[in-house]
């Protein structure tokens, strides 16, 4: 995904930190992110989202897409949508498990998803790299960021990922199927475009961990017919304005040129993972960026004073998925058949629903793998039995 696919590895960050204190890893990032907004302001890669008269995604916004490898769409979601989002992922983090190993929440009740095949919650230690470094995720990480010390009185754990959006989050469903979002997939991957996964990254203030620079793809890139396409794309809607120091980067138009030598370009770097020509993402509220999966990006630790909470979920081409092997931790080694592909992409039919519901006066995508058998994937509580429960064992990852 857009800054790490989604992990079932065990994390051991249990090693001493010997790295800056936070203040001093503040002060030391300075001129880095000042750098990087002046890059992000002279490529310009970002806008409303813009449809031609043929309802099609405008072809200038294709083209920087094309090009950078990311663009930034400004304002797709509202206000009152952006606050039914936050409710839904504060009632999250509420309900998650008070540390790592306990099954009970900050407020002794039961904590969220002990029961779900998929363990909803990922902590870390406060403002470490949990996957720079290490072979967990095929190793995609290969070079580990700098983990400052956080302060005195932090958490022993803190929340970094939040899986189960579908299931867990009404407004994360109905967010699921936004129409421009949805137009937005079919405009890059095709009309029958399919789901990768979905994962909320936490960055609280002063507390978030890192994801170390990496490309997301595994499966095609020594596949004869490779393509800069070929591994998919992530969104992130931002559900709080961002800031260089608490967001994505990216490394504009790395996509192109294969698998990259990340651990290579840290040492070329004097051993510093602050890469020259990488951009931050910046965003307001309701924002929506979107990031080819091959593309070089993360983030670092946050010793901003600023939380970000950002809404990952990305999709691919069909002929990327069918008759290929599951490649990440979640449903690794199982086969993407017609049906596997079916029974994924049944959720976004359901997203579709349950946004109408929702929004009866807004027009509703019409996802064309299910055109004609809507009625069966309306939301209510069988399709939510049969479709959204623990839907993300059958992710799609590649």
């Amino acid at each position: 995904m857009s800054e790490a696919s989604i992990s079932q590895d065990p994390i051991d960050d249990t090693a001493p930190v010997i790295g800056p204190t936070a203040a001093e890893h503040a002060a030391g990032m300075t001129d880095y992110l000042q750098a990087g907004e002046r890059l992000a302001d002279e490529i310009n890669s970002r806008g409303p989202v813009r449809f031609d008269v043929a309802g099609n995604l405008h072809p200038d916004i294709l083209a920087a897409f094309r090009k950078n490898g990311y663009y930034v769409f400004e304002g797709v979601i509202g206000q009152g949508e952006i606050e039914e989002l936050r409710a839904d992922a504060d009632n999250m983090l509420a309900r998650a498990p008070v540390h790592r190993d306990a099954d009970v929440d900050a407020q002794g009740r039961p904590a969220l998803g002990r029961d779900f095949a998929v363990e909803p919650y990922t902590f870390v230690r406060p403002l470490s790299d949990p996957w720079g470094g290490t072979a967990k995720l095929g190793g995609r990480h290969p070079s580990q960021m700098t983990q400052p010390r956080a302060d005195p009185g932090a958490p022993q754990d803190v929340p970094y990922l939040i899986r189960s959006m579908c299931q867990s989050m009404p407004a994360g469903l109905r967010l699921y199927g936004h129409p421009d979002l949805l137009a937005i997939a079919a405009a890059i991957n095709g009309d029958d475009f399919v789901p990768f996964n979905d994962a909320i990254f936490v960055k609280q203030p002063g507390l978030g961990g890192s994801v170390a620079w990496h490309q997301d793809g595994v499966t095609h890139w020594d596949a004869a017919n490779w393509d800069e396409g070929i591994h998919g794309f992530n969104f992130q809607v931002q559900l709080y304005p961002t800031t260089p120091a608490n967001c994505l980067w990216v490394m504009p138009a790395t996509h192109k040129a294969g698998r990259a030598d990340i651990k290579g370009m840290v040492a070329a770097n004097g051993g510093s993972e602050r890469l020259p020509g990488a951009v931050p993402l910046i965003c307001n509220a309701g924002d929506v960026t979107i990031v080819n999966r091959q593309m070089v990006h993360g983030s670092f630790a946050n010793t901003s004073p600023d939380l970000r909470i950002s809404i990952t979920f990305g999709f691919h081409r069909r002929t990327s998925v069918l008759g290929q092997s599951g490649s990440l931790s979640v449903g690794k080694g199982d086969c993407y058949d017609a049906q596997r592909i079916f029974d994924r992409s049944a959720v976004i039919a359901v997203a579709i629903d349950a946004r109408r519901q929702q929004h009866p006066d807004e027009e509703s995508y019409l996802y064309q793998p299910f055109a004609g058998i809507e009625d069966e994937f309306r939301l209510n509580d069988a399709t939510f039995a049969r479709v959204l429960k623990d839907y993300n064992t059958k992710d799609l990852a590649i």
